[in-house]
């Protein structure tokens, strides 16, 4: 309702949106307790449906939604699932049967564009004017609107967060923070009962599903682990009930299941959804193919059987988060609903089955999210400590080395904000650039992970390998966001790339490569061993053949046979695929050459009292070091 007493002098109020993909919510703070607001469509609950009239308005909401089945081409509904996705990602077709625009070029085809026939639009752009119907929703009741925290699915990647503050900006809001849903449900009831423990929240929405384990102690939620697919929701329902709908319509071919037929189907399986929360069996009265109506009785457990496959999908993702947790079921203190979704019967059932314990349910599960939003962004209006939220990384963050291996320089369930750092050095002489890798994944090759970012930093000053000292750092924000920087130590060359993929990762494929990381893990490391120590063994053979060309005259001749012998041996294991043989050369070479180190070493001194050139002198002990620290380093790893 509108505030009775409208002082102009008063702050702007701080609000929380809860970007759903079925429905959105705007809320905000008020004597300390967290209040929904109506939006244009008079409810708490607005739907997040776009419709763009042909004559070049735009409607959202529930009368965006009632055009769906009349003008289904020019009505975009669960968006969210396109955020951050690419036109050629695999997932795009899948997810809907929208008119997707025809990318030209490359910058096109790193988005989603549907064409709505009046206009060609990107999934920011259609979240942006929800969020504008949020944003006036809110200054028609509290007529001054602060800062914003927008909450997204813990599993979101870079892409998909990014994308989601875009449209914050174009919708012309102040982004104050981006939110893990599961941490935002976490806030709102940790507030409210000032408990302390462990907590598992189930967030099953209309199109996205998250499970988070997080800690709460005296005012700190610390997430302890998190998993989920960011394409499984009450919309999968919808459509596993819409298939059976459609069988009974006789639309059994691509040719009867035109986009009316389809969005006719799939609001009346949602219609019966809700119904069948309360009652044992629902009664639709469909259209037939050919002319006429028929009449579909739907009973509770056969839509319960409908859906077992989708709440097996969560259950394996639940069991997952528990094991990266270290915890058993039996261990929480609780497992808070959030969704929609959870207000079906059957899902609150299976919850209590997997978990062993009733869901806790006392905050309204499809405003929670928008509770905690608006309490988050009550705190960072008055720079409170009140609360501290420690949200987690889902994958590793890395860069490739040289031979394909992957450093792992933010690991997997790191605590965000976090940042790390790595040095690196130059594989060749008067290497004066480095090419940096970023990728994303458990695997211990780069070509088995997912690629974030390519960049280069030029300006190295030429010097003997191993000489150039590359600083490498990842800088993930309080949204998730990633930064990387680069530096050359000596000159200060630095580099720094804001890392946005061209499209999202979805949370089916994260644990896929999860999955992939322990079922491929000694596999994997026996590949990287084998990469590392030929690259290594490379840098050897190099440094050695130049200590060759400059010191030669130092060795014995049966030293030199033996070197030689030797550097055979080992150019013959680089070939093979056995890294144990390539280091056991290394080892052999290393004992060759040891003492005709300690002569070359000797040399250098010898050149420096005899007053040469310092920089001749230092030459000579940078090979004579050089060659000397390839080997020592080498043999010391035990590859």
């Amino acid at each position: 309702m509108l505030l009775d007493i409208y002082d102009p002098k008063a702050p702007p109020t701080p609000i929380g949106i809860d970007l759903g993909t079925t429905n959105s919510i705007v809320a905000y703070v008020s004597d300390g307790r967290p209040r929904a607001l109506t939006t244009c469509d008079g409810d708490a609950l607005l739907p997040s449906v776009v419709h763009y009239a042909a004559e070049g308005g735009v409607v959202v909401g529930r009368a965006a939604q009632a055009r769906a089945t009349r003008e289904p081409e020019r009505t975009l509904a669960s968006v969210k699932r396109f955020m951050g996705r690419g036109a050629d990602d695999p997932e795009t077709a899948r997810l809907g049967s929208y008119r997707f625009a025809v990318p030209t070029n490359d910058a096109e085809r790193r988005v989603v564009r549907f064409d709505t026939g009046s206009r060609v639009v990107t999934p920011v752009e259609v979240a942006a004017e929800i969020l504008k119907s949020l944003q006036q929703s809110a200054l028609e009741q509290l007529r001054k609107v602060g800062g914003v925290v927008i909450t997204v699915p813990a599993y979101f990647d870079d892409a998909q967060r990014q994308a989601t503050r875009d449209a914050g900006r174009l919708a012309g809001l102040e982004v104050l923070r981006l939110l893990n849903e599961p941490t935002a449900a976490a806030l709102a009831y940790g507030l409210e009962k000032r408990q302390n423990g462990t907590f598992a929240v189930y967030d099953l929405g209309g199109g996205t599903f998250d499970v988070t384990v997080l800690a709460l102690e005296d005012g700190i939620f610390q997430v302890r682990s998190t998993g989920g697919d960011s394409a499984l929701g009450g919309d999968d329902m919808d459509r596993a009930l819409a298939e059976r709908l459609l069988a009974s319509m006789g639309a059994t071919d691509e040719a009867s299941r035109t986009r009316e037929v389809v969005s006719l189907a799939l609001a009346e399986a949602r219609r019966a959804k809700h119904a069948l929360s309360d009652a044992e069996s629902v009664e639709l009265e469909l259209p037939a193919r050919g002319g006429g109506d028929v009449r579909v009785r739907v009973e509770r457990a056969e839509f319960e059987h409908a859906i077992e496959p989708l709440l097996e999908r969560t259950g394996r993702a639940c069991r997952r988060a528990l094991r990266d947790a270290g915890l058993a079921a039996g261990e929480l203190d609780g497992v808070i609903l959030v969704g929609g979704a959870t207000r079906v019967p059957r899902v609150r059932a299976y919850v209590e089955a997997l978990f062993g314990r009733a869901p806790l349910g006392d905050v309204d599960p499809e405003l929670v999210v928008a509770y905690g939003a608006a309490l988050q962004a009550d705190l960072l209006s008055r720079a409170s400590d009140e609360v501290l939220l420690l949200d987690v990384l889902p994958l590793s963050l890395g860069v490739e080395t040289m031979g394909g291996g992957v450093d792992k320089i933010l690991p997997r369930n790191t605590t965000i904000p976090a940042g790390a750092k790595a040095t690196f050095t130059t594989y060749a002489d008067n290497q004066t650039g480095f090419e940096i890798h970023v990728v994303q994944g458990e695997r211990e090759l780069a070509g088995d992970c997912r690629s974030l970012a390519r960049f280069s930093l030029k300006g190295v000053p030429p010097l003997p390998a191993g000489m150039a000292r590359l600083e490498v750092e990842f800088h993930v924000d309080e949204n998730g966001l990633l930064a990387v920087t680069a530096r050359e130590v000596s000159t200060g060359v630095t580099q720094r790339v804001e890392v946005t993929p061209s499209y999202g990762l979805t949370d089916e494929a994260v644990e896929q490569m999860l999955i992939d990381a322990l079922d491929h893990g000694e596999e994997d490391f026996e590949k990287r061993r084998l990469a590392d120590v030929r690259v290594e063994s490379e840098r050897v053979v190099l440094a050695t053949e130049k200590a060759l060309a400059a010191d030669a005259d130092l060795l014995e001749a049966a030293e030199r046979q033996g070197i030689d012998a030797v550097l055979s041996a080992l150019r013959a294991a680089l070939a093979g695929t056995s890294a144990s043989a390539i280091q056991g050369q290394v080892d052999a070479l290393d004992a060759a050459t040891h003492a005709w180190a300690g002569r070359r070493m000797n040399r250098a001194v010898q050149a420096a009292i005899e007053g040469r050139a310092l920089a001749d002198v230092e030459r000579r002990v940078e090979r004579a070091q050089g060659v000397e620290a390839h080997l020592a380093a080498h043999a010391g790893r035990g590859h």
